[in-house]
This record gives C-alpha cells, structure tokens and sequence, in this order.
C-alpha cells in the first residue's frame, strides 16, 4: 500500500544552508529548501494542525516532517506527482492509515486544538466529525434512502426498527428530513427525489460520487476529505462536483487531493504542493502557488516539466 513508487533516478544532497537532506528525481531540479516557503499565514481560525508529520509503509518513508495549518471553511488543495504523499497526509487526518498493517504514523494531528493520535480517541466518531469521499464512487447495494441514512442509523442518531415503529418513538420523519437535506445540500435532490428507493447503482457515475458526498454529509461532519473524487468522471459530471466542492466549503472545512492542477486553481483557496520524497515543498494562497511560486521545482511541476 505504499505511496513510494520506483523513480528513474534519485538524487540526495545536503546543502550547507539546508536543515535536512533534498531529494530529486529524474526532471526535477535541485534547491535548498525554506521554511517560508511552507509558513502559510492565514486569516480566521485554525482547523486542523499538522506538526512533524511522519509517515512508514514498512521500511517505506512515505511523508517526512510535514507541519501545515488548515483553514476551517475553506478548500485546501493537496496537489504534486504521484508517490509523493498526498493521499496518504490525507488519510492522515481521519486516521484511515490504522487500516493499514505496516503503517506508523509519528507526530500531531490536531482538530479543533484536540490531538487524534492520542490513545482512547473514539475512531467511529473521529471519522464521523472528519468524512471522507474516495476516487471511485462506492455506494452501497442498497436504495438511494438507506444509503443517506446508513451512517446516522449506525451512529444510533436515527432509529426507525420495527421496534421503534410499534412503541411509536420511530424517527421516520426526520430520516426523510435527513435523506432531503443531505441529497440537497449534494445538489442531488432534484434529480432523484421520485425515485428514492430505487437502489443507489442504477444512477450515473457522477450522481453516485454526488450520492457518496450526501452519504458523507448525513452524519454532520465537520471537514470533508476528498480523495480525487472526480478523476473517474466526465467534463460536465466534474463541473458539477466542483461546483459543489465550492458551495460546501461555505459550511465545511474541505481537503482535496487533485492530480488535475486546473482543477486546484479554481476551486481551492489555498494549495499545498507535496514533490519528490514525501516532502512538502510549497503551501499558500493558490493564486500564489500557480502565478508566483517562489519554488524553482513548484514552477517546473505545474509547467509540466516532470510527474
């Protein structure tokens, strides 16, 4: 499950000036890497803090002493080659690496000033408050209802058993509040409000990414981790999905891992740019990343000249 993938060529060099030891890979250039370059000052509050993140895959470093701030209500982009460790800071922020065996995470993670890494965090209610949205739509082989209200009923939030039903404290009425608002707020509602029950993989394969991100949305979170989730989709299917994207970041805190560069300049408000090694190399106001980054090796990626 590593992150690493095979390079043609990597280089290490420790420069006097430097604090830690570049890596390079065939096409990139070389420089010394600057603190200020990774400084990103922000106004609002602090969502989610990273501090000297690592991350191994078995013998594997795939994330090496990443600190970064997210903003709350935002889109933050995390772009950069593959094998460079964005997905896996990504999973970091909800603990989806624990799933991993030969995973180990050292370093902070907090949300809201609270560090998840500490022992006895609740996971199910960690990923609850922290959702996520992966590559390719996975809905459940179910109706478009039970795939909205599958994680509440989980969570024990909503209660509509054949037992509730006969001692009337049935929560029918607010699973239909629930199945509206979350479709709603996924742009979704109009296209199947008639059709509710019929099972989730009869839709397109943007209404399912659509669906996924309403299924998120139904347990409350509060940041919402997405994982390229319209890679897989078309042009108009992908102008939606952003549209979207940009309309939830008014109510969430959103993280996005995008291989689409186009696509990280217009939704998001801040990028990230991971490079070679697991490394991040840039992070600031997108319009900063994409008109003037201040990194010879960020301006080579997003021209193009490697990954």
């Amino acid at each position: 499950m590593s992150e690493i993938e095979p390079t043609e060529q990597t280089q290490t060099k420790t420069d006097a000036g430097s604090a830690q030891p570049l890596q390079t890979t065939s096409g990139e250039s070389e420089e010394q890497l600057h603190e200020e370059w990774i400084d990103y000052r922000f106004d609002g509050e602090t969502k989610l803090a990273v501090e000297t993140l690592d991350v191994h895959y078995g013998d594997d470093h795939a994330l090496k002493d990443v600190s970064m701030e997210i903003p709350e209500k935002s889109v933050t982009a995390l772009i950069g080659p593959s094998g460079c460790g964005k997905s896996t800071y990504l999973r970091c922020l909800n603990r989806m690496n624990d799933r991993i065996k030969s995973a180990r995470v050292d370093g902070s993670v907090q949300l809201d000033g609270e560090e998840i890494y500490q022992d006895g965090v609740d996971l199910v209610e960690l990923r609850k408050r922290v959702g996520m949205v992966f590559q390719s739509p996975n809905p459940f082989p179910k109706s478009i209802r039970e795939n909205i209200s599958y994680g509440p009923r989980k969570h024990g939030d909503i209660d509509t058993s054949l037992l509730a039903r006969l001692s009337g404290r049935s929560d029918e009425e607010a699973e239909e509040r629930l199945v509206k608002r979350s479709l709603k707020q996924a742009a979704l509602w109009d296209e199947v409000n008639e059709r509710l029950d019929d099972n989730a993989l009869g839709l397109s394969g943007g209404q399912q990414q659509r669906l996924c991100i309403a299924r998120a949305l139904a347990t409350d979170p509060e940041v919402l981790l997405m994982d390229e989730p319209a890679s897989a989709l078309d042009p108009i299917a992908t102008s939606k999905i952003e549209e979207l994207i940009h309309e939830l970041s008014r109510e969430y805190t959103v993280v996005i891992v995008t291989h689409n560069m186009q696509q990280a300049e217009r939704i998001s408000d801040q990028t990230a740019v991971f490079l070679t090694g697991g490394k991040l190399v840039e992070y600031g106001d997108t319009d900063q990343i994409f008109e003037s980054p201040r990194s010879q090796r960020v301006e080579d990626y997003i021209n193009g000249k490697f990954g």
